[in-house]
């Protein structure tokens, strides 16, 4: 049993280091995740959580219909959160020092802990206080800070007036820094 809950621990570090600018103290909270079945691979690293996902820890929570966690040889995760509610898996976790929230949806969202790559796919939504960013595919570099929004699927641009990315980036007030999608 203790194997167990220690991957599930590293499953939550993987799946909220992403999240640079979310509530710290979560780091430190237990992690707790409902499903209505569970499959562990020992041999193979791999965790399968399916219906009703539901991982909290802290101010954060995933929700799914199914979660995949695979671990490397050495010992990197990665994370793939499907369909649920909507048909969409969905995340949200408070703002560092803010009462803001993240938040985000996609009808599948990956993240790599090497190379700490989140990536949103089909009708992927990222909000982040009152700024926000639509496409069909959302990626962001947790080593870079960086975001790449496409109207197409795996970051593909289509060219057409109709499904293009969406982007609203609300007014500063004076001294405040404008937060990341």
């Amino acid at each position: 049993m203790n194997k167990i809950l220690r991957q599930l621990v590293l499953l939550t570090l993987t799946l909220t280091a992403p999240l640079a600018l979310a509530e710290k103290a979560d780091r430190s909270k237990p992690v707790n995740i409902e499903a209505d079945r569970v499959t562990v691979d020992d041999k193979n690293k791999i965790h399968i959580f399916e219906g009703h996902v539901v991982l909290t820890q802290g101010t954060l929570t995933i929700r799914s219909d199914k979660l995949v966690v695979s671990q490397d040889m050495e010992g990197y995760q990665r994370g793939i959160a499907t369909g649920g509610e909507g048909g969409l898996a969905r995340f949200r976790q408070k703002r560092e020092g803010k009462n803001e929230w993240v938040e985000g949806e996609g009808e599948r969202i990956e993240h790599d802990a090497r190379s700490e790559l989140s990536q949103f796919f089909q009708r992927a939504h990222v909000k982040s206080g009152d700024d926000e960013v639509r496409g069909q595919y959302i990626q962001y570099n947790g080593v870079t800070e960086t975001y790449v929004v496409t109207n197409g699927p795996n970051a593909t641009t289509i060219p057409s007036q109709q499904g293009r990315v969406q982007v609203t980036i609300q007014p500063k007030k004076k001294g405040e820094t404008a937060p990341a999608p």
